[in-house]
C-alpha cells in the first residue's frame, strides 16, 4: 500500500504549510478541501443526475457535511443515530434519514415533541419497531396528531434463490446482516402494519453492501471472485428492488427510495426504482477505497503522528497510530503509513494504542519531532479521536473545523 504518484509533493507541501501556520501539535487530522471538492464533483457526475444523500457517519464533521451539501447534486443527510439527527436538525439541517433502527425512547419522545418530526425520518424493519413507536406516540406530552416519519429498511443482500425454499441455494445470502424483510409479502405486511401503528411511511431503503462496501480491485483469486459475485448481485438486486418498490408504491405514495453507497453509485443509480443514492466515504478517500475499480477517490483526509523515539537505527516510534477500523479483523483494517514512503509496521507489534514502531528504509531519515502521515482504512471513524480537523486549500491552512467530538458530541 503506497501513496499516489503525486503524494510526495503534496505531503511535503502539507508539512511546509503546517510549519508556517504553527500547527505542530499532533496527532492531528488534515483535510485537503480541494481534493474533498474534487471527489464530491466526481461522485455527483457518477450519479448522472440522481440525488446523493450524504452519509454522516463517514464525515463526522459539520463543516464537512455543510461543504458536501453545498455541492450541486447533493441533498439530505443519512444520519447514524437519532440523537445525532436531532442535533443536526437543531443546527438547521433538513431532510435527515436515520439509517439504522433505534430503541432510544427518550430520543423518540424528543423527536415527536419537537419540530424535528417534520424533518427527521426513522428506520423500521419489523412490527416490533412499530410497536415501540406506537407506544411512544401514546405517551404523555406528545402533541395531538404528531406522527413519526418512517423509512422501511428492506434486505438487499444477494439471494440467488430468493423465491425458492427447501434448497441450499435458497439459504445462500451474501451481504450485510440488516433487515429481516426478504420477500414482497413481508414488505406488504409491514406496510399495512405502518398504517395500523399510525406512522407515516415515506421511504424505502435497500443497501446492497456486498457491492457498495466491498473493494473489487484486487488482482487475486479472491478479487476475481468478488467481481463475479458483484456482477451477479447487481442483476439480482435490480430485479428485486424493482419488484418490491412497485408493490409498496401500489399502497403508499413514497417520497424516496434510497440505495447503494460510494462503491456502487453507477449501478444503483441506473435502476429506475431508485430516487437517491447514499455516499460518504468517497469524500475523504480512505484506504479501503483506494482498491476499487469503478472509483478511486483522491485521499483527502490525512492523520499525522509525531516521531518520539528511535529504539534502533532502522526503527522509529510514533506516539499513537493504532486506530484500527471496524469490520472483519484483517490487515485491510489497519491504518497505513503513507509518508515518508517506505515505512512499515514492526511485525511483533503492529499499530499500538499509544506507541507504534515503524521500520523500513525511510525510518533512517526521520528525527524526533518529524511527522508521519497515515491514511485510515475507513472514513469517519478516526475523527472520534480528535477534536478538530485543519482545513487545507491551495497551499494554505484556511480553517479549523470541530469534529462531532470537538463539539462535545459522542453518538457512538
Amino acid at each position: 500500500m503506497h501513496a499516489h504518484a503525486d503524494a510526495s509533493f503534496d505531503f511535503q507541501q502539507y508539512v511546509s504549510t503546517l510549519s508556517e501556520a504553527g500547527s505542530n501539535t499532533r496527532p492531528l487530522a488534515l483535510l485537503d478541501l480541494d481534493k474533498f471538492h474534487a471527489n464530491s464533483v466526481k461522485m455527483s457526475a457518477r450519479a448522472a443526475g440522481t440525488t446523493i444523500r450524504v452519509a454522516s457517519k463517514s464525515l463526522r464533521v459539520r463543516g464537512a457535511l455543510e461543504a458536501a451539501l453545498s455541492t450541486p447534486g447533493y441533498s439530505g443527510v443519512l444520519a447514524f443515530t437519532l440523537p445525532e439527527a436531532l442535533w443536526l436538525a437543531e443546527t438547521g439541517i433538513r431532510d435527515i434519514v436515520v439509517a439504522y433502527p433505534t430503541a432510544d425512547r427518550e430520543a423518540l419522545r424528543q423527536l415527536l415533541q419537537s419540530e424535528a418530526r417534520e424533518h427527521v425520518t426513522v428506520m423500521v424493519d419489523s412490527t416490533e419497531h412499530l410497536e415501540l413507536l406506537r407506544g411512544i406516540a401514546r405517551s404523555a406530552n406528545i402533541p395531538t396528531g404528531a406522527r413519526f416519519r418512517v423509512c422501511l429498511d428492506i434486505d438487499a443482500s444477494y439471494a440467488p434463490a430468493r423465491h425458492r425454499t427447501g434448497t441450499l441455494a435458497a439459504k445462500l445470502r451474501v451481504g450485510p446482516a440488516r433487515s429481516p424483510i426478504t420477500t414482497v409479502e413481508q414488505a406488504i405486511t409491514i406496510v399495512h402494519a405502518c398504517e395500523r401503528a399510525g406512522v407515516n411511511l415515506v421511504g424505502i431503503m435497500m443497501y446492497e453492501g456486498q457491492v457498495a462496501g466491498v473493494s473489487d480491485g484486487a488482482r487475486t483469486p479472491r478479487g476475481f471472485a468478488v467481481r463475479a459475485l458483484q456482477a451477479l448481485s447487481k442483476r439480482d438486486i435490480a430485479q428485486w428492488r424493482a419488484e418490491v418498490v412497485a408493490a409498496v408504491r401500489e399502497l403508499v405514495d413514497l417520497e424516496f427510495v434510497n440505495g447503494g453507497g460510494t462503491g456502487s453509485i453507477e449501478s444503483t443509480t441506473a435502476e429506475a426504482a431508485v430516487t437517491e443514492v447514499a455516499a460518504g466515504s468517497g469524500f475523504y478517500g480512505p484506504e479501503l477505497f483506494q482498491h476499487y475499480r469503478s472509483f478511486r477517490p483522491a485521499p483527502a483526509l490525512h492523520l499525522l503522528f509525531d516521531v518520539v523515539r528511535r529504539p534502533a537505527p532502522d526503527t522509529v516510534t510514533v506516539l499513537g497510530g493504532g486506530w484500527i477500523a471496524s469490520g472483519p479483523p484483517g490487515k485491510d483494517r489497519l491504518p497505513v503509513p503513507v509518508w515518508p514512503e517506505g515505512l512499515r509496521y514492526a511485525a511483533s507489534e503492529g499499530p499500538g494504542e499509544v506507541q507504534t514502531p515503524l521500520t523500513g528504509p525511510a525510518a533512517a531519515g526521520l528525527s524526533v519531532g518529524d511527522p508521519v502521515f497515515f491514511r485510515h482504512a475507513k472514513a469517519g471513524e478516526p475523527l472520534e479521536r480528535l477534536n478538530s480537523v485543519l482545513v487545507y486549500s491551495n497551499g494554505e491552512i484556511i480553517d479549523e473545523w470541530p469534529t462531532y467530538r470537538g463539539e462535545g458530541k459522542a453518538f457512538l
